[in-house]
């Protein structure tokens, strides 16, 4: 069986959110309010969305759950070393947060809460990108073909 998927980010949504909001705490949590209101219309269309927002909050990862609800929401948490995500950094990012040229970045000088129980956790570390996309959509295919 085959069903429409979409990709739901910061590039494709941003002409729907406000353009003001920004890293803070209270513009990060309307922001996800938004994209999970988002989600669920496109899940109530029949689309599985795959929702990928940096959402360092549990209570707004719990908001989102709240707004989509189950079964649509799975948790997934994709981890990586610090190490790691400053080697996968193609903007130069942490090396500005260092140095003060940006001052609230998640995981670094902004927190990161890790979720206590996601669905699925994918270290992007260790495994590579075949392991975690077929972990993900066996997961999925189990949730809404099996």
């Amino acid at each position: 069986e085959r069903r429409p998927c979409f990709v739901l980010d910061d590039d494709n949504i941003g002409d729907c959110l406000d353009r003001d909001l920004g890293p803070s705490g209270d513009d990060r949590k309307e922001n996800i309010r938004h994209a999970a209101k988002a989600a669920r219309s496109m899940n109530e269309a029949g689309l599985i969305v795959i929702a990928t927002f940096i959402s360092p909050y549990r209570e707004d990862r719990e908001t989102a759950r709240a707004i989509i609800g189950d079964p649509h929401f799975v948790e997934v948490h994709v981890s990586a070393s610090a190490d790691v995500c400053e080697l996968r950094d193609p903007k130069g990012l942490h090396a500005k947060t260092r140095s003060g040229q940006i001052l609230a970045f998640t995981g670094i000088s902004s927190p990161y809460e890790i979720p206590l129980l996601p669905t699925l956790v994918l270290d992007t570390g260790v495994l590579t990108v075949e392991h975690a996309v077929n972990e993900l959509f066996e997961l999925l295919a189990a949730r809404f073909f099996g």
